[in-house]
C-alpha cells in the first residue's frame, strides 16, 4: 500500500498503512517504568535503522532519540562537521577544514553539557579525536568510519556505544509521523534551506561576507533546536544555544549568557520572528553584530529600528522553523 501510494505521489491518502520491522526490544522507554521497542522500515537509508553497532551496551530508547536528532542536524552540512547532542538538542556544533578542527569547535562550544551526551561526525574519526573522546563520559559515538587506532582507543571503554552509519546513503523517509492519543500527525520533514542570495537585509548596515557565512551556519542549526530557539555563533561554531523556552527573550538570554565574551562580534539566529525589540536590545549588550530571523511580525519595525540604533545588521528569511 505504501509503495503504490508513493507511485501515484499521493502524500496524504484517505488511509495510511505503515509497516515496521522490529530491530530490538528495549530495556525500557524514556523512563524505567515504560516498556519500549525499536522498529524500522523495511528499507532503511540514512537513519538509525541502518546503523551498525561496533561496540558497547545495547542502545536505549533515549539513545536512539538523541542519535536521530543528531543525524537530522548533521545532514545539513557537507563540510567536515561534528554535532554534540544532549536531550535531543544540540549543545555544540562545529564545522572545519577537517574532522580534528570540527571536533575541537563542537567540544569547545559547550564543554559542560556534552557530559553524558552523544557525538556524531560526518567524517572518519581520527586517532587525535578518539584520544579526546576517550577522556569524556559519552553515551554514543557515531561516524561513517573510524581509523583502526581510533577504534582501539575508543573501545577501551567497555560500555560506550560505537556506531557506524553510511552517510552517503539516500534519505528515504520524507514524512515525519508523530503519535497523538488515538491518532497521528503526519507532515513533511523541514528540509527548507536558505541561500545568501535569498536573504533580505532590512537594516541600514549590511552584513559582511563573513557575517553572512555565520548567519547561514547558525540558521542551519537553529531549525533543529526546540522552539523558542536562539543560536549564537561565529566562525562555523555555535557559541550559545537557548532551547525550548516559553518566551523568545528568555531563550536569547540563555544563549548569550552561555557565550559571554565570545558573543562579541558573533551573530544570532532566531527560529521565529521577534514580537518586540527586547531580544535585539539584549543582543546588543553582548556585542552581537548581525541577526537572522524570519520576519513577519506586525512589530518588525521595532526590531529594525533597534538594530539601526546599535549598528546591527539584520536579515529576514521569510521562513519559520518552529520545532515542537
Amino acid at each position: 500500500a505504501e509503495y503504490l501510494t508513493n507511485k501515484v505521489e499521493e502524500k496524504f491518502p484517505e488511509t495510511i498503512t505503515v509497516t515496521y520491522e522490529k530491530v530490538q526490544d528495549l530495556r525500557y522507554g524514556e523512563n524505567p517504568h515504560q516498556k519500549a521497542g525499536f522498529y524500522k522500515k523495511s528499507f532503511a537509508g540514512y537513519s538509525m535503522g541502518n546503523a551498525k553497532q561496533l561496540h558497547g551496551k545495547e542502545l536505549s530508547y533515549n539513545n536512539i532519540q538523541d542519535a536521530n536528532a543528531a543525524l537530522e542536524i548533521l545532514k545539513e552540512f557537507k563540510e567536515p562537521t561534528v554535532v554534540a547532542v544532549k536531550h535531543m538538542n544540540p549543545c555544540g556544533v562545529g564545522s572545519g577544514k577537517n574532522i580534528n578542527e570540527a571536533w575541537k569547535k563542537a567540544y569547545e562550544a559547550d564543554k559542560t553539557s556534552i557530559f553524558g551526551g552523544i557525538v556524531v561526525s560526518n567524517s572518519c574519526i581520527t586517532k587525535m579525536v578518539a584520544e579526546d573522546l576517550s577522556k569524556l563520559f559519552l553515551e554514543i559515538i557515531i561516524a561513517p568510519s573510524f581509523e583502526k587506532e581510533a577504534l582501539d582507543i575508543i573501545t577501551q571503554k567497555k560500555n560506550i556505544r560505537v556506531l557506524q552509519i553510511d552517510m552517503e546513503s539516500e534519505i528515504l523517509n520524507k514524512m515525519k509521523v508523530t503519535s497523538v492519543m488515538d491518532g497521528a500527525l503526519i507532515q513533511e520533514f523541514d528540509e527548507m534551506k536558505v541561500s545568501k542570495d535569498e536573504l533580505i537585509c532590512v537594516t541600514e548596515r549590511k552584513p559582511t561576507d563573513e557575517e553572512i557565512e555565520a548567519l547561514i551556519f547558525t540558521w542551519n542549526v537553529v531549525k533543529h533546536v526546540k522552539s523558542n530557539a536562539i543560536v549564537v555563533g561565529k566562525d562555523n561554531q555555535t557559541i550559545g544555544i537557548g532551547a525550548g523556552q516559553m518566551n523568545r527573550v528568555g531563550a536569547a538570554k540563555i544563549a548569550l549568557e552561555q557565550g559571554q565574551k565570545k558573543c562579541e562580534g558573533a551573530v544570532l539566529a532566531s527560529d521565529a520572528f521577534f514580537p518586540m525589540e527586547d531580544t535585539v536590545e539584549l543582543a546588543a549588550k553582548f556585542g552581537i553584530t548581525a541577526i537572522i530571523q524570519p520576519g513577519g511580525s506586525i512589530k518588525d519595525t521595532l526590531s529594525i529600528e533597534a538594530c539601526n540604533k546599535h549598528g546591527i545588521a539584520m536579515v529576514f528569511t521569510g521562513v519559520r522553523h518552529f520545532k515542537h
